[in-house]
């Protein structure tokens, strides 16, 4: 065998085990090889292509990129309608669709039906002959879709040739291309960055992304894939739906991991209720389920009407976007002295509740917008985000719109009056009262109570408001000089309401080092800043006497947050009320011998469930082992410990390549570093 022969024979070897890796990683979210490694054996694939173009393949791994600009997109008859589908929006209309299938083919006890999440994407045809994908195609009107083929080449999850055996000559997947939520925050912030327009919502940019006439534009944007039925099947007759999409999974089509056999309507109603409840944990965007009848059979005897399926439903969920009026604009202060503009808007139903207001960020983000009093705007709210103005509706603007009123940051603070400033080089506005500005006095006490502060248990807004109002507390060691008699006197406070509240005032005293710092209200120390801080020094002294360079010793501060701690502590007011805290009883425990840190500087993200400790345990010990634990998944993330039921934090740490563990290993190295196995020693 010659070289070029050799080099044949090591090309086919390559394709089948890259074809086999990325299977594992989009499909079994089980990836057997290292980045590195994956990456070295794609390289090499590329490397001999070069060397031999002869031997390329349409179906190479290495050809999702490379074609020419279309001039325009063909146009593609689907030869099986792609039907749309009929929709309830409770479960009592849910459980008359249901006695209607029913009673339609006179069927007797509980149905079985798939569940599947209904995804915010682009529904899309891909066609598949002998197992190679051979075409794309957009839905269009159910009828004619438009050919994207050298788009949906390009997205990592559409395999381009199936595996296994068994698939049809031809076979038409149908799936949901869609843009993940990680994703796209990182597509818009490096948009913005680069001072480029910005995408407005995950689905308009999956839409847009697909619609690219250059498909290398669409080769940058991080969409991904889920399929859900198959049209055209060449010669196969599977008995239910379940059993396509099994038969997908072994074929490496990626498949929803929240899809689920159902039976009766009571677990279909536990599964609408538990996807709703995950909802902005899935990692992507949903706006319902999609339920069908699993058995062709009973699908063929439902039929379908007026292009849509008896046999299938959408069970929708409260939608996360609405267009309404925007009638002004408000500017509140926070507890750093942060002037925010807040859009108040004509009340709309959306994301379950009725809203009036909504976040504009910053005087940025209103020139941005480009938003005037009277605008059509989109507002969407997921879950309990504060809900946010996403772009104005300029085709709703009158032909005058230079009679509409611009928006224009006040030069005084709304609370105090005192001249609002904008340091060069921030985003953010501010008024320098300090603790004299009332607003600022107010949001700073309801921080220093709140439950990952002090935790003082009943102390609420409108509490604060009247402690506030009736000069009772001023700062927050005046927390700790309320009498029973005060507290009894506030509005809608009976005897038993004061003693609760008295004894939570009391019993806050007693808390930790890392929850004093963070009540505190130091600008840029959250909760896991303030933890570092606490475990770094030990000590309040030593954080107070800490120097630039010693603070920037830390795991998680940098030169920002260093100055900032500084600045506070430096401050005469503020050392004199942490000092009358003390004064006033508030303690925590002395400092511990401890080990080394050895995940300093890690930061880590916990997901799932987890069976022999809580999530917020696993958190204290990694955290007392120096890492950082964040919220959400980035490219800065060092592990992700995933228990059953990780969603969308799972893959978005495989789509970042971020390592990550399970339960078991995560418990392994927590042993192994809590006992000095990972080469700690004793710090006193």
């Amino acid at each position: 065998m010659d070289e070029r022969e050799r080099s044949a024979a090591e090309i086919a070897a390559l394709r089948e085990r890259i074809r086999y890796h990325l299977h594992r990683y989009h499909v079994l979210d089980d990836p057997e090889l290292a980045d590195s490694e994956y990456d070295a054996l794609f390289d090499r694939l590329v490397a001999l292509e070069e060397r031999y173009p002869e031997f390329v393949v349409a179906d190479s791994p290495t050809q999702r990129v490379g074609a020419e600009p279309l001039p325009a997109f063909d146009s593609v008859a689907h030869e099986l309608p792609m039907l749309s589908l009929d929709k309830c929006l409770s479960e009592d209309e849910f459980a008359e669709w249901e006695a209607r299938c029913r009673s339609r083919v006179d069927y007797e006890g509980d149905f079985e039906f798939t569940c599947e999440p209904k995804i915010d994407g682009v529904a899309v045809s891909l066609m598949y002959e002998d197992g190679v994908l051979v075409r794309g195609a957009t839905r269009g009107d159910g009828q004619t879709g438009e050919d994207i083929t050298a788009n949906v080449r390009t997205v990592s999850a559409v395999p381009l040739r199936l595996l296994g055996t068994g698939y049809p000559a031809r076979l038409e997947v149908r799936g949901e291309i869609y843009m993940p939520t990680a994703g796209f925050r990182a597509f818009n912030e490096a948009a913005a960055a680069a001072g480029e327009r910005t995408l407005v919502n995950p689905r308009n940019a999956a839409a847009g992304s697909l619609r690219q006439l250059d498909p290398k534009l669409t080769a940058g944007r991080p969409l991904s894939l889920f399929c859900y039925s198959a049209g055209l099947r060449e010669g196969w007759q599977p008995a239910t739906h379940w059993s396509v999409l099994e038969a997908f999974r072994e074929w490496g089509l990626r498949i929803n991991p929240r899809a689920a056999r159902t039976t009766g309507l009571a677990q279909c109603f536990d599964y609408f209720r538990g996807l709703l409840a995950d909802r902005d944990e899935l990692g992507y965007e949903i706006d319902g389920v999609v339920v069908k009848v699993d058995d062709f059979a009973l699908q063929d005897a439902l039929g379908s009407v007026t292009r849509k399926p008896r046999w299938a439903i959408a069970f929708k969920y409260p939608s996360e976007e609405a267009t309404t009026i925007l009638r002004g604009v408000d500017f509140q202060v926070g507890r750093t002295g942060a002037i925010t503009p807040v859009a108040k808007l004509e009340p709309v139903f959306v994301g379950g509740v009725t809203i009036s207001n909504a976040t504009l960020h910053n005087m940025d983000e209103v020139a941005r917008l480009d938003l005037r009093v009277g605008d059509t705007v989109l507002v969407h709210r997921a879950g309990d985000v504060i809900p946010q103005v996403m772009k104005v509706i300029e085709s709703r603007r009158p032909a005058d719109v230079n009679e509409m009123p611009r928006i224009a940051m006040p030069e005084h603070c709304p609370a105090c009056g005192a001249a609002i400033e904008r340091p060069e080089g921030e985003v953010v506005a501010r008024c320098p009262a300090g603790l004299t500005c009332p607003a600022q006095r107010r949001e700073r006490l309801r921080h220093f109570a709140s439950r990952l502060a002090m935790d003082i248990e009943g102390m609420g807004e409108k509490l604060v408001d009247q402690l506030v109002t009736r000069e009772l507390v001023k700062d927050p060691s005046d927390f700790y000089r309320l009498t029973r008699e005060q507290v009894e006197s506030l509005e809608r406070m009976g005897a038993k309401s004061a003693d609760n509240l008295v004894s939570a005032v009391e019993a806050s005293r007693d808390t930790t080092l890392a929850r004093f710092i963070y009540a505190l209200g130091i600008r840029e120390v959250g909760e896991t800043t303030a933890e570092s801080l606490a475990s770094h020094f030990g000590q309040l002294d030593k954080l107070r006497d800490a120097t630039l360079e010693e603070l920037a010793e830390v795991a998680d501060v940098g030169p920002v947050v260093a100055a900032r701690v500084r600045e506070f502590f430096a401050d005469e007011h503020n050392g004199g009320v942490v000092d009358d805290l003390v004064e006033r009883g508030v303690h925590w425990p002395a400092p511990e011998r401890r080990v080394s840190t050895p995940l300093a500087g890690e930061t880590w993200v916990i997901t799932g469930t987890l069976a022999a400790m809580t999530r917020n345990e696993a958190k204290a010990r990694l955290v007392a082992l120096g890492a950082k634990v964040a919220g959400s998944v980035s490219a800065r993330t060092t592990c992700v410990v995933a228990g059953p039921g990780a969603g969308g934090k799972l893959e978005q740490a495989q789509q970042l390549k971020v390592p990550v563990v399970d339960e078991k290993q995560l418990l392994g190295k927590l042993k192994r570093y809590e006992a000095n196995d990972g080469g700690g020693h004793e710090e006193s």
